[in-house]
């Protein structure tokens, strides 16, 4: 973990208002460059609209956002991720009836500035190879590379979908809830992958799977009710009374 204070993505008074209701709040969040930062709370608790703020699927009531030093608050969704803050899954996009490599393979394209080169010949695509193979290695799936995705386990679609955005050359990946519908064998290797990505790029990730975010996150924000309950590593979030009335009384599904 970093302990530079060097903070790669921040919030300020991040509001996001439906008609009368707040569904966030003023929420100010700071990630630090080479951390792990997760973003949990009970259902209702606004971090689906705090995530979709942030990756700019929604556009802010009120309130900053910041990649890097930049305001980013009135950029639409391409253009961050071209400035290497991407939202897993928000560009990927597993083809079934593609290979692993094929899938890898279509998001270096992307990377490239091309549209998808269906058209292209075969011999104008392998050059991407290579670069697509070590992309399936390091999530694990180089076996799995003439699989048709469609033919992938859950948790190996989730690990190629992770892949296909790693592709992009993130600086910054959000992860949207990764664990979701996930065997407990699936939640062990993604949970490793996620650890191994993380050793160069920062990562923010919803997650409902507490014993996940305890064993990766450097920090954590819990929000209730759209706002910032509580903040700190794990030990001290748990700890915290407001926290433990937060989950309790709304459950945390």
């Amino acid at each position: 973990m970093s302990a530079t204070g060097d903070f790669i993505l921040k919030a300020e008074r991040l509001t996001k208002r439906f008609g009368g209701f707040a569904a966030v709040s003023n929420v100010d969040l700071a990630v630090e460059r080479g951390t792990i930062h997760a973003l949990i709370g009970p259902n209702g608790a606004g971090k689906t609209t705090c995530f979709n703020l942030l990756t700019k699927f929604l556009q802010p009531s009120d309130g900053a956002i910041f990649f890097n030093g930049r305001d980013i608050t009135r950029m639409p969704p391409a253009d961050i991720a071209r400035l290497g803050l991407v939202r897993s899954f928000q560009i990927s996009a597993v083809f079934p009836r593609l290979s692993a490599l094929e899938n890898v393979r279509i998001a270096l394209q992307r990377q490239r500035g091309d549209s998808f080169d269906f058209w292209r010949s075969e011999k104008a695509l392998n050059r991407f190879d290579g670069k697509a193979m070590a992309g399936l290695d390091e999530v694990g799936l180089a076996e799995f590379a003439a699989t048709p995705a469609g033919e992938l386990s859950y948790g190996r679609k989730r690990a190629l979908e992770i892949a296909t955005t790693l592709a992009l050359d993130p600086e910054m990946l959000l992860l949207d809830e990764p664990m979701a519908g996930m065997a407990q064998e699936d939640v062990s290797r993604i949970s490793a992958l996620i650890a191994r990505i993380a050793e160069n790029r920062t990562i923010l990730m919803v997650e409902h799977n507490l014993s996940v975010v305890a064993d990766l996150s450097d920090r954590i924000t819990v929000l209730a009710r759209g706002q910032v309950l509580a903040e700190g590593s794990y030990e001290v979030v748990s700890r915290d009374p407001r926290v433990v009335e937060a989950y309790i009384g709304v459950g945390h599904g």
